[in-house]
């Protein structure tokens, strides 16, 4: 199993607004080998929200498959869409900067597991 996180960084004030695109479905809890998804807002952060999207897949090929799937690159395309409009109409991007990172999982520990 593994878990890939897209650690996002985000305008203060920002972070809600931004991890709220993330609950509108894309069709990834659809995708072989998806596993859950959960979005984390860094508490303690003066500057600038940092978002973190935790995704957890069966394997590398899972997330590969999502990656290279039609609904990823309808979703990206369409965002990408978004920010460029955005940028058109005079509206800065609360987006920073992103870096993704992949975690293999080696200890997994369920509550009220012995």
């Amino acid at each position: 199993m593994i878990v890939v996180t897209n650690t996002i960084k985000v305008k203060k004030g920002h972070g809600e607004e931004v991890a709220s695109r993330f609950g509108r479905s894309k069709g990834v809890q659809f995708q072989p080998g998806f596993v859950r998804m959960e979005v984390l807002l860094t508490q303690g952060l003066e500057e600038y929200d940092e978002l973190k999207v935790c995704t957890t897949w069966a394997d590398k090929a899972a997330f590969e498959g999502w990656v290279s799937s039609d609904n990823f690159k309808e979703a990206h395309v369409k965002r990408a869409a978004e920010q460029q409009s955005s940028q058109e109409a005079g509206n800065e991007s609360v987006i920073l900067g992103s870096k993704m990172t992949t975690h293999s999982v080696l200890v997994t520990r369920l509550a009220g597991e012995e």
